[in-house]
């Protein structure tokens, strides 16, 4: 089934001590204050008051503050379409870094500032690229919920692009570019963290490691545990 997209709003502060990590949603900075330095996957950038950067589900990426350290409205999001954001330039948007500000603010209120923190992250989207076009409503509706039981059902089987694209009857690179538009991600990260999320509700249900990863396929219990982990 398919899982609505949530969102986290949070203010961060970033010290000079060095961090590097992945995530397997994606995660918007903004900066407030300071000067934060990230690295994603190899691309150098700084994000300083005003400035934004789209970190995208899976990207390895390395960070620290310069001398006094910065501070980000920072929001973790599983919506698909910042994936498009992802691939644009930072916008230099005066409105952006004005809703950042107001935000932050009333982070420190939230009681007081319910509403506006319910609709934070859907603003900070509208800001960043008020001209994002909508999808063209005449493609090809692909079933993912169904295409994600296929998939399901044959976790025994070496799935690969081709063989989903098959099912939604598009070609590789079609299915490919829907799957980051419409997922926010890779199909072969999708794949992956479809059976990654089956195996973690086969192991809450109580059932081994061994028979767990049997299931789903992966080549042995601890190539499962190490999955898990990470």
């Amino acid at each position: 089934m398919h899982t609505p997209a949530t969102h986290t709003l949070a203010l961060r502060d970033y010290g000079q001590s060095h961090g590097s990590h992945a995530h397997d949603h994606f995660q918007v900075l903004i900066g407030l204050n300071g000067v934060l330095e990230i690295e994603v996957e190899g691309r150098g950038a700084g994000i300083g008051a005003g400035e934004a950067q789209v970190v995208a589900p899976g990207d390895r990426h390395d960070f620290s503050a310069r001398k006094h350290g910065s501070v980000c409205l920072v929001l973790d999001t599983t919506h698909a379409a910042w994936a498009r954001c992802a691939e644009r330039a930072p916008p230099g948007a005066p409105q952006l870094h004005a809703l950042a500000r107001y935000l932050a603010q009333c982070m420190r209120q939230p009681q007081a500032s319910a509403l506006a923190l319910q609709h934070g992250p859907a603003l900070l989207l509208e800001a960043w690229s008020p001209a994002l076009p909508n999808a063209d409503s005449r493609r090809r509706r692909i079933d993912w919920a169904l295409l994600a039981d296929w998939a399901r059902a044959r976790w025994h089987e070496p799935l690969s692009v081709p063989d989903l694209a098959d099912v939604a009857c598009l070609s590789p690179s079609q299915f490919a570019q829907r799957c980051r538009d419409e997922q926010g991600m890779g199909a072969m990260h999708w794949l992956r963290s479809l059976r990654l999320a089956h195996a973690r509700e086969l192991r809450l249900g109580g059932l081994s490691v061994a028979e767990t990863a049997r299931r789903t396929g992966y080549r042995s219990p601890s190539a499962l545990t190490a999955a898990l982990r990470r």
